[in-house]
């Protein structure tokens, strides 16, 4: 009974720790030459978060995968939907900190903040803590859409295809 929640619990940390392995050498080296806004989160902040953020939709998804009694027919839209947010959320750190894609990083997480909203909106009926548990990710989300836009915005001589 343990084992799917320790492992849908630990399945996002699984994204975050090669977004982190990308971002460890970026943060010191590219990312420092970039402008950005005053009002970002320190650096430090991040791995705190997303280790926060990470821990909540892997329980919340384990909670739906419970209420719906496995992987069954009813769990293949809330599910798939979280596994494609979990896709579009692992893809964005390699997009914007190894390939320096500003942009396509702008719409990639644009993307992923839409699909976490429907993956919101498929985990409500049936787990409505899941369902909040998934409310910081989302604000997160929004934030850091915005850091995206703005450092894309204030960084013109990245030439951006």
């Amino acid at each position: 009974m343990w084992l799917p929640m320790i492992g849908m619990t630990a399945l996002p940390h699984l994204g975050g720790l090669y977004g982190g392995y990308i971002t460890r050498k970026e943060v010191k080296t590219w990312y420092t030459t970039l402008q950005k806004p005053s009002w970002r989160p320190p650096n430090a902040a991040f791995p705190v978060v997303w280790t926060c953020l990470y821990t909540g939709m892997g329980y919340g998804s384990y909670l739906v995968w419970k209420e719906l009694g496995g992987f069954t027919e009813d769990a293949v839209v809330p599910l798939g939907l979280y596994g494609l947010q979990l896709a579009l959320n692992w893809a964005w750190t390699p997009i914007f900190f190894g390939a320096h894609k500003l942009k396509w990083a702008l719409f990639e997480i644009v993307l992923l903040t839409g699909t976490v909203g429907a993956t919101m909106v498929s985990w409500y009926p049936v787990n409505r803590t899941a369902t909040l548990l998934m409310a910081p990710y989302l604000a997160w989300l929004c934030l850091a859409t915005s850091l995206n836009y703005c450092i894309w915005k204030d960084n013109p001589e990245k030439k951006e295809e």
